[in-house]
């Protein structure tokens, strides 16, 4: 593991896909941390919503929830879904529906995108309304290619 990991580190500094040096068991558990780190960040904003409002911690979440949107993509490569031995709520049909999977993917990229925007205005009833929307994204995506816990 360690070993992959270095690889990878090595791969991403020249521009090479992560997904491509791991084995499948790194490549799920890669994915699984960064819709951790989503979802943290969601939870600082939902926070921030709820009372305070600060500019910097949505910016900041915002940004994570971007990041980590455009991280996503590549940590679903073939041979990391449920057959790969290795613990993942992840279906499927985003390989045999890669088409769709890929458009919510893009979806949620935009969307995310438009919160950093929101975000950086300060205004707390403009951040709540993409917040929104990108939860209903990040749920339409969910419901189509997540296993319920």
């Amino acid at each position: 593991m360690i070993r992959s990991a270095v690889l990878a580190l090595a791969l991403a500094a020249t521009g090479a896909s992560f997904a491509i040096a791991a084995s499948p068991a790194d490549t799920i558990a890669a994915r699984q941390a960064n819709f951790k780190k989503m979802g943290g960040a969601m939870k600082v904003i939902k926070d921030e919503l709820a009372g305070g409002a600060d500019k910097a911690r949505m910016v900041g979440a915002a940004r994570t929830i971007a990041a980590m949107a455009r991280a996503q993509g590549p940590l679903f490569p073939k041979g990391t879904g449920p057959g790969a031995g290795v613990k993942t709520d992840a279906l499927p049909a985003i390989w045999t529906d890669r088409a769709t999977f890929d458009g919510h993917a893009r979806k949620l990229i935009a969307e995310a995108d438009k919160l950093v925007a929101v975000a950086g205005s300060g205004n707390a009833a403009a951040v709540g309304a993409q917040f929104k929307a990108v939860g209903g994204t990040c749920g339409g995506c969910h419901k189509a290619f997540r296993a319920d816990d």
